[in-house]
């Protein structure tokens, strides 16, 4: 092969190609090299069986740095150079080859070293492995969720939900999943005839809810190993199961055969955002449903108010006294306390509290499912502004959240706020390391700002301050300023029931927590969100 024989690496032989757009049909030896172009790496030759007479010319050469590979069949696969490529004189994609392998092999092994020589230079996540038919190599094709989310926290994730004690868990849950069931049954006039699709099915409940309510056909889109259970319990149905398919795979991957009327799904983490599903339930919207198709839920609801909990508060700061040992072992630890003292302070309590804890009424931020873009949940930003019902110290923040299920025939909510029946969910407390001092009427203002993160949550930036208030607040400005930044990711699962009411000056829960269920409140948002 004259100078070209020092830098092939491996050679397939008896390969038919047909090059497109020019649908040129050719015969001959596909050849992995290097060691020409190095800044652009590996690259890929082929020369014509009919020309090996005539000193084996090269007909064509891409770059791995610049290509794709597709495995489409058995013995078939197709490459595609981009404009990158300094081989591209055109704009767009400078050309795809198909390529005819004599034998599955052969195929196999071209695949698995394109794979090893372009995580040389790009990092690929898997070297030398093959490639399953119809995908591609991983490094250039990513789903929207690989690219996102690192995949220790994915194979974590999957394997938690891929487990039946979890999905019990959830499943016994009455108020998620009578909500849920409700939710569906009120509405069948939205599912009755319907094309429905389950975003993340896990169990393949909401499918059955949704096959129960007459849907003409339910896809649940499970990418867990729970869906094994999934059609084991849905053919355990038969007269739900058959109009249910189950598919395993990523929203983000799967292609379905026709558009959705309805998505149903159950996307809500801790805070509504953590585990960072609500994405993928947004990219199945614009994915499968129709243009004028429901989601259920609907909307969702992140709720604050700023608390008071001096028992919550000593407990945590009480973690960090371990540290305070001067003589443990003979080893001095004090140095560390002030560390430890700022990392208990940094996880989010998950508990169930009583609502009188609260010291101003709540404020939420409304999340429209039917509208918010997926690159709107990267980061979240919330300005806080209360008015103190009685004076006190601030603790931190409460949060809890609410979705909608607004369906045609009823709009029912789903609701963790305290003070009502405990879910799996419970609520969210943000603690202070250090409290502020506030009067009856003084107001408090700040900012939670939440940025998502490659393991499947948020770290969250809380700003608490408490302004001049009475005579001359006009003039003055802020007295008081706590932060604090914590991980979503790493809670504290205290998850205690409600603790005794210790405050002598009551309060009216029912000030201070807008609740979702009252009729009044609910008919009054609800007129408003339909008229937007």
């Amino acid at each position: 092969m004259g100078d070209v024989e020092n830098e092939i690496t491996s050679v397939f032989r008896n390969v038919s190609v047909t090059v497109v757009p020019s649908n040129e049909w050719l015969a001959g030896d596909l050849c992995f090299a290097t060691g020409e172009a190095e800044e652009e790496g590996p690259y890929l030759h082929f020369i014509e069986q009919e020309r090996k007479g005539e000193g084996q010319p090269q007909i064509f050469k891409e770059f791995l740095r610049h290509s794709q590979l597709f495995r489409v069949g058995p013995a078939s696969s197709l490459w595609v150079t981009n404009k990158n490529s300094p081989s591209c004189s055109i704009e767009s994609f400078c050309q795809a080859i198909s390529i005819q392998f004599p034998t599955e092999a052969a195929n196999s092994a071209f695949v698995s070293t394109f794979s090893e020589l372009k995580s040389d230079t790009t990092s690929a996540r898997a070297t030398g492995r093959e490639l399953a038919n119809g995908s591609c190599d991983a490094s250039w094709n990513q789903s929207k969720f690989d690219k996102k989310i690192e995949s220790s926290s994915a194979k974590m994730y999957f394997h938690y939900y891929g487990q039946l004690l979890h999905q019990q868990n959830m499943l016994q849950d009455y108020v998620r999943t009578g909500s849920y069931y409700a939710a569906v049954i009120e509405n069948r006039i939205d599912f009755q005839g319907r094309i429905v699709v389950d975003v993340g099915a896990g169990s393949g409940i909401l499918s059955l809810f949704a096959a129960q309510a007459g849907a003409k056909h339910v896809y649940a889109v499970e990418a867990s190993d729970m869906v094994d259970y999934a059609r084991k319990l849905i053919d355990g149905n038969p007269s739900l199961g058959q109009r249910i398919t189950v598919i395993q795979g990523k929203v983000e991957e799967v292609e379905l055969p026709e558009k959705a009327d309805i998505l149903i799904s159950e996307p809500m983490g801790t805070l509504l955002v953590n585990e960072r599903m609500l994405e993928s339930y947004v990219i199945a919207r614009d994915r499968f449903l129709s243009p004028v198709g429901k989601m259920f839920p609907t909307i969702g609801r992140i709720h604050m108010a700023p608390f008071s909990d001096e028992y919550l508060y000593v407990e945590i700061a009480n973690k960090a006294l371990f540290w305070q040992q001067q003589n443990y072992y003979g080893v001095d630890l004090t140095p560390l306390h002030g560390s430890a003292f700022q990392g208990y302070f940094s996880q989010p309590v998950v508990d169930a509290f009583d609502p009188r804890m609260l010291i101003a009424p709540a404020i939420y931020h409304t999340i429209d499912f039917t509208k918010v873009k997926e690159e709107e949940l990267y980061e979240i930003d919330i300005p806080l502004n209360f008015t103190a019902s009685i004076g006190t110290r601030v603790h931190g923040l409460a949060c809890w959240f609410d979705v909608l299920f607004n369906g045609s025939a009823v709009q029912r909510w789903l609701t963790t706020a305290p003070g009502a029946p405990t879910t799996h969910w419970y609520q969210l407390r943000c603690v202070l390391s250090q409290p502020i001092y506030v009067m009856a009427g003084q107001t408090i203002t700040g900012r939670l700002h939440m940025v998502a993160h490659s393991a499947q949550s948020y770290t969250m930036y809380l700003t608490m301050s408490a302004k001049m208030w009475g005579a001359g607040a006009d003039q003055g400005g802020i007295l008081q300023t706590s932060s604090s930044k914590l991980d979503l990711k790493e809670p504290y699962y205290r998850m205690s029931q409600p603790q005794a009411y210790a405050w002598a000056q009551d309060q009216s829960a029912q000030q201070l927590v807008q609740q979702q269920n009252g009729i009044d409140f609910d008919e009054k948002w609800l007129c408003t969100y339909m008229s937007a």
